[in-house]
């Protein structure tokens, strides 16, 4: 697979997260906590995705570093919000396991790729 390629599928999948998360939370019930997680869990996957989308734009080896940091960081944070909804019981884990793995992994793929950056 080519830089190109993978660039490609990355942004497909991040993307794909952020559908799947909203997804996930239009199906659970609303209640004030219910609430306030979804809200983190949407920006912060949304945020993840978009952010990965303009660091593929970067005009410099320094703003891709710096926009890849965000996206280590709302990866991450969506993966804890994700824990919460799990952890509460908010949602079975059979529903949360797979955007859990996604989100695991590609947290793995953007910091490697950010530290590769910062050692460029």
């Amino acid at each position: 697979m080519s830089k190109s390629e993978f660039v490609e599928l990355l942004k497909k999948r991040t993307k794909q997260l952020a559908l799947d998360v909203i997804l996930l939370y239009d199906k659970i019930q609303k209640t004030d906590s219910t609430r306030v997680i979804g809200r983190q869990l949407i920006r912060s996957v949304t945020t993840t995705a978009a952010n990965y989308r303009a660091a593929c734009i970067a005009r410099s080896q320094k703003e891709f570093f710096s926009k890849m940091s965000i996206v280590v960081e709302e990866a991450d944070e969506t993966l804890f919000w994700l824990e919460m909804l799990k952890d509460a019981g908010f949602v079975e884990e059979v529903q949360v396991k797979p955007l859990m793995d996604e989100a695991l992994e590609i947290l793995k793929i953007v910091s490697k790729a950010r530290k590769s950056a910062s050692s460029n």
